[in-house]
């Protein structure tokens, strides 16, 4: 059993940024018309892509929606509650998970002589994609947040349209829709509450 004595620390995360990456991390529904460069989202992945996952496999894939003609493709396919914002928001990346992302395990995961090949004609590699772009997802929500921004993740979309629409090699199946920006002052719903580590953790 593992106890913390007084001379450890539970968390060793400066607690500005406990806060800016936890604490104060809220789903945010409207945005500032302040712009969020390509600069920034390629800053924002090469923080996060050093997350761990499994066998290194990186399946996430982004379509940043910068132009107006591919924002206007998209919001059609939102959920109805979801367009106005994706409408405007000044930042909207779809994440995707590569089914195909086993072709970079030579230089991913170099020491596994063959993980390409045996992953080839797994049956379980989709879900291996989606678990991993999952990670991958939560991961660039974190960077979204350390970058200073607010990030509005949503699953709500036609993902069969969206695929069709911007990934139209077949391979690439659509997880999430974020749009990202600083806040506006009507960003965030009132906080809800959640569960305690009681309710959640089984110690054996």
């Amino acid at each position: 059993m593992t106890t913390t004595t007084a001379s450890q620390t539970p968390l060793i995360l400066d607690p500005a940024a406990q806060e800016l990456l936890f604490r104060g991390a809220r789903t945010a529904n409207a945005f500032t018309g302040e712009p969020v460069g390509e600069e920034q989202v390629r800053a924002i992945y090469d923080l996060v892509r050093w997350a761990p996952t499994a066998m290194n496999a990186q399946p996430l894939r982004i379509v940043d929606v910068r132009s107006r003609e591919a924002r206007e493709r998209l919001v059609p396919l939102m959920s109805e509650g979801n367009r106005a914002k994706t409408a405007t928001a000044p930042l909207t990346l779809i994440a995707a998970a590569d089914e195909d992302f086993h072709e970079h395990l030579p230089v991913t995961f170099p020491h596994r002589e063959g993980a390409r090949e045996a992953l080839r004609d797994s049956p379980g590699r989709p879900a291996m994609a989606r678990f991993n772009a999952s990670l991958q997802l939560g991961y660039l929500i974190l960077g979204i947040r350390a970058a200073g921004l607010a990030a509005g993740p949503m699953s709500g979309f036609d993902a069969d349209a969206v695929e069709k629409e911007f990934f139209p090699e077949g391979n690439r199946r659509p997880i999430a829709v974020i749009n990202a920006g600083r806040p506006a002052p009507d960003a965030f719903r009132p906080r809800n509450p959640r569960l305690d580590a009681a309710q959640v953790i089984t110690t054996v």
